[in-house]
């Protein structure tokens, strides 16, 4: 099983971005936390973050030429955004969550709008840095149903 970790703009500044709403703990926290829970239930996981749109379309795309078998998936401020990575989730047909480490749905009212949550499998939102490992849980699940 191996997992693609996908975040967007500015989530390589955690720790340092708003930490009264993303916490103190940082990017490299934040993979070590992912990496040592998958670790525990027999997960491959590779990392990628990017400020820019299209590199994340292409993380994307490569994760299906390359075969992975789930994408947790934290688009930021793309969320609001991006059809480009909303058709991109949805062309290539692998099963992805979204997350959000703050609860959007509580906050300004445009981050109420999210172009990818029809294209994923579930979201998680409000979780703090554990929505991601919540997302391999909920990825492994989907592949076992479906089977």
């Amino acid at each position: 099983m191996k997992i693609l970790v996908l975040n967007g703009p500015n989530i390589n500044m955690l720790g340092i971005r708003e930490p009264e709403i993303y916490g103190r703990e940082t990017y490299e926290d934040l993979k070590n936390l992912v990496k040592g829970y998958a670790d525990k239930k027999g997960v491959e996981v590779e990392f990628f973050q990017s400020n820019h749109e299209g590199d994340l379309v292409d993380a994307v795309q490569r994760a299906y030429f390359e075969k992975f078998d789930g994408i947790i998936f934290n688009p930021a401020a793309y969320t609001h955004t991006s059809i480009a990575i909303a058709d991109a989730v949805k062309g290539t047909g692998i099963p992805t969550v979204e997350v959000h480490i703050s609860d959007i749905k509580k906050r300004e009212d445009f981050r109420q709008v999210s172009f990818i949550r029809d294209c994923v499998i579930s979201s998680v939102v409000g979780k703090g840095l554990d929505g991601y490992n919540i997302a391999i849980d909920l990825i492994l699940k989907h592949r076992k149903d479906k089977k």
